[in-house]
């Protein structure tokens, strides 16, 4: 249903009319993803669709058009099946639709794409305010906003769940991983769009071939300059592709709780879910001693009170340093411990000086200042909200390619690979960068975390000067990021089971040494926070087993990826409460999280999300 003009009629309006662009994604729909002889996604003949948080973009760009008397332009960048998305966009509301496409756009990935869009945004702009999807479902990476705020010098707030014109600012609630950011942010600003923003925009068939051809145009390769373009202008090059299949057993389980249990029992311990020998958290060894040498240095960007994601990176990073000969370089803001930066793995310290509250935009700065200069051989970042805008302003900045949401990082003839996952898991790829500085981001939970050594990094200290485009009023978390990454087991509830009723579970949660996982209907409803939510706008795990309830959404089960795994489709309890069992209907899976590591197989990991080189 298109929003009428009464509903933003109370919407407070800024001093002048907005010009809004949205920008929008086209992806194949995730049940019907299947790949070529070649290893690509195959597209041909696949069904399509507005990628699910590009509709948030294009319903609140439409929004706020109507409430400011301004105009909402959406563009993508896609071979000429996309104009189908625009013609959705516009049959919703939106006043024109742009389609770059050209041969010359194949192969773009998201540094390739985020060019493409930045110079198409220059050319039908100026625009008070750009809105992207906080990532894209396919591939997950979350890079193309800020990399596009950052080709256009513009502030960038991601993951906005509440926004509000004032004036020439627009203050926002963000929604990140564990927790909750406000800003206030100045106009112009490319922001990113949660999925609980707004409903979404979604339009039939018949109303988006009812749109006139006159509200949709054209760009091609010529219209935006030289490039280059495409596949030529990706810094980044997507090798092997590995289909990731997950064995489920399927059990339908129908008799009283106690043969449930029995039953349960007996098949996680036949599919060795509960051997703890098979635990990610094993000790894997200590963290490599300093090499002494003056070769390529790996740098790791350190995010403000994230110990455990930063352990492992180090711990990565001092492993790839090793082969290499080189050194770890840490990127720090604030307080830190030259002891502990240099028993998890660092060489060095440069501490960047921020007076006042540290902004990502900032950080990004100071550290492409110092990779500007010394030139690193990689620059390591973790895959959180917070990372994922530094280290795509970062690779903008630098002309890096940049690899999203790694599981694995390896050497190859000099190169690093990093392995990604797409399609809740479905596929894994290595990919690599052909530029002089090689960037990635890190899931949380991925690498082993080594044994600290001896060692202490000398620090240098860098000031950087603060842009002041972005105010941070507060950050505040409600949960730990590591939780469900590092829980050797995950109990996930559904809605059925009431927030009153989870103490019933702490009995089970005890014995199996686990942590709660939800439903998004659970996260929405406020009864667990959203860095507990398992599904595919939510987190992945790689469990033991895993079990839910009918009806219930395949985003939740697809999102537990692992080879020993049995699933259980739905799990019927009787009638009764009790203090040892769940409430009547209730979903639970039990997870127990496999090993992935830098030495593991890359296709057994915990995966979700898809390569970086895309199709247009």
């Amino acid at each position: 249903m298109v929003p009428s003009a009464d509903a933003t009629a109370d919407a407070p309006a800024p001093a002048r009319p907005l010009r809004v662009a949205a920008l929008v994604k086209q992806i194949p729909r995730f049940e019907v993803m299947e790949l070529g002889p070649d290893g690509r996604l195959r597209r041909e003949g696949l069904e399509l669709e507005m990628n699910p948080y590009c509709r948030r973009a294009v319903a609140e760009g439409v929004e706020l058009a109507r409430a400011t008397g301004g105009t909402c332009t959406v563009l993508t960048l896609g071979p000429p099946s996309a104009e189908d998305v625009l013609r959705e966009a516009v049959a919703w509301g939106a006043d024109a639709g742009v389609l770059v496409t050209d041969p010359a756009f194949a192969g773009s990935d998201t540094l390739a794409t985020a060019r493409a869009l930045a110079a198409a945004l220059r050319r039908e702009g100026p625009f008070d305010l750009v809105l992207v999807g906080r990532n894209s479902v396919d591939a997950d990476t979350g890079q193309v906003g800020p990399e596009v705020a950052e080709l256009l010098d513009l502030p960038f707030a991601t993951a906005v769940r509440e926004l509000e014109l004032r004036g020439g600012t627009v203050a926002v609630r963000c929604e990140h991983d564990d927790g909750w950011v406000e800003a206030e942010v100045d106009l112009p600003a490319v922001l990113s769009t949660a999925e609980r923003l707004c409903d979404p925009c979604k339009v039939p068939p018949e109303g988006r071939a009812s749109v006139p051809a006159e509200r949709l145009r054209r760009l091609a390769a010529a219209d935006l300059g030289e490039g280059p373009w495409g596949q030529e202008g990706s810094p980044t090059w997507v090798g092997p592709v590995r289909v990731h299949e997950v064995e489920r057993l399927r059990h339908r389980l129908d008799a009283d709780v106690e043969s449930q249990v029995r039953a349960a029992v007996g098949v996680l311990v036949e599919r060795g879910a509960l051997d703890p020998a098979l635990d990610h958290l094993a000790d894997v060894g200590e963290v490599p001693a300093p090499t002494g040498g003056h070769g390529p240095a790996v740098g790791v960007v350190v995010e403000p009170d994230r110990a455990h994601l930063t352990r492992e990176l180090l711990g990565a990073a001092a492993g790839l340093a090793a082969e290499l000969g080189g050194r770890v370089v840490a990127t720090a803001v604030g307080a830190a411990d030259p002891a502990e930066l240099g028993s998890w793995g660092a060489d060095q310290v440069v501490l960047l000086e921020i007076v006042g509250a540290v902004v990502e935009e900032d950080v990004a700065r100071g550290i492409g200042d110092w990779a500007g200069r010394a030139t690193p051989w990689a620059i390591l970042a973790p895959s959180t909200a917070w990372g994922r805008e530094v280290a795509g302003r970062v690779a903008a900045r630098l002309g890096a390619g940049l690899t999203g949401d790694a599981v694995s990082l390896e050497t190859s003839d000099g190169r690093l690979v990093a392995w990604k996952p797409a399609f809740g898991g479905q596929l894994v790829a290595a990919v690599t960068a052909t530029s002089p500085v090689q960037t990635a981001t890190v899931r949380a939970g991925v690498l082993p975390r080594r044994r600290p050594r001896a060692a202490v990094a000398p620090v240098t200290r860098e000031r950087v000067e603060q842009r002041g485009r972005v105010r941070v009023a507060s950050r505040v978390r409600d949960d730990d990021l590591d939780v469900l990454a590092e829980a050797p087991v995950v109990v996930a509830v559904g809605q059925a089971v009431g927030p009153d009723e989870y103490g019933a579970l702490q009995p089970l949660l005890d014995v199996l040494g686990a942590e709660l996982g939800a439903t998004r209907k659970v996260t929405d409803r406020g009864w667990q926070p959203r860095a507990r939510q398992i599904g595919i706008t939510g987190r992945s795990i790689a469990p033991g087993c895993s079990s839910r309830s009918a009806p219930a959404a395949s985003s939740t089960t697809r999102s537990v990826s692992s080879p020993r795994a049995p699933c259980w489709r739905s799990t019927r309890i009787p009638p009764r409460r009790s203090s040892r069992s769940p409430t009547p209907g209730s979903s639970v899976t039990g997870a127990r999280s496999s090993p992935c590591s830098s030495t593991r197989s890359p296709g057994s990991g915990r995966t979700r999300s898809g390569p970086e080189a895309s199709e247009a």
